[in-house]
């Protein structure tokens, strides 16, 4: 198992990012490990979507826990879930949910700063005092992909150097708590995700998207990892839906 803890951390390279085509069960995840992933990782949209759920924390927890199980025991590549934000909101209880995510054998997950189910982002410290926990409770190795959701929030013509400022912040304050990437989803210009990724202290996490700029372009800005969140769900469902009117249309 160290073998793959260590084998993930070392995919995230600045400028050759991993690529992360994100599934939502074992069927997918065995796709696209047949496809050459060198890893796989869950959305949570596309979770909570497949399952009938809304996104945001709906799905149950032992059922996002059997998820990651099965998709576990499905490939052989590491495995990172979209953990939103923890299913909980004080750093000891969040810490125990990440524990029981790591006890299915995931490498690591996404961690979120946003306030689940209300407004605004959680204090800078206080999310900080929730990424302490989760290490602590993890040990050195499960990879902590801390998401702030600062430019996710804000309209992309609001992204500006105060926002990257704030990010930076949040980068520092999560790195010195054991947090082992940054997640920047909705920041898509290149001048300003080139400075976050110079200024970060963790390996960028890029949010590919339609009409965004494309992979190359955004590896040449230093990102070490770049994920497709519900993108390729939607995708899916989209040719499913096709299919099936062709057949029944028929």
């Amino acid at each position: 198992m160290t073998d793959k803890f260590d084998r993930f951390a070392a995919l995230h390279a600045p400028r050759a990012p991993l690529v992360l085509f994100n599934i939502w069960d074992a069927g997918s995840a065995k796709a696209v490990a047949a496809a050459g992933a060198q890893a796989v990782a869950t959305g949570s949209a596309s979770v909570a979507m497949a399952n009938g759920f809304a996104d945001g924390e709906a799905v149950p927890l032992d059922l996002v826990l059997d998820i990651a199980a099965r998709i576990v025991a499905a490939v052989e590549v590491p495995v990172t879930i979209d953990f939103e934000g923890g299913y909980a909101v004080e750093p000891e209880a969040v810490a125990a949910n990440v524990a029981r995510l790591a006890a299915t054998g995931a490498v690591g997950c996404n961690f979120e700063d946003q306030v689940v189910g209300g407004e605004g982002l959680h204090p800078c410290a206080f999310q900080a005092e929730r990424i302490a926990a989760i290490r602590a409770a993890t040990g050195p190795a499960f990879f902590i992909n801390a998401r702030t959701d600062i430019f996710l929030q804000a309209k992309p013509d609001t992204h500006d150097e105060a926002k990257v400022d704030a990010a930076i912040e949040r980068a520092h304050a999560y790195a010195a708590a054991g947090a082992s990437g940054l997640f920047v989803p909705g920041l898509a210009n290149l001048e300003l995700l080139a400075r976050v990724c110079w200024e970060s202290p963790l390996p960028v996490n890029f949010m590919a998207f339609p009409g965004a700029p494309d992979a190359a372009a955004v590896a040449q800005t230093g990102v070490a990892r770049i994920s497709h969140g519900p993108f390729p769900y939607r995708a899916a469902m989209q040719g499913l839906e096709g299919a099936a009117r062709e057949v029944l249309g028929g």
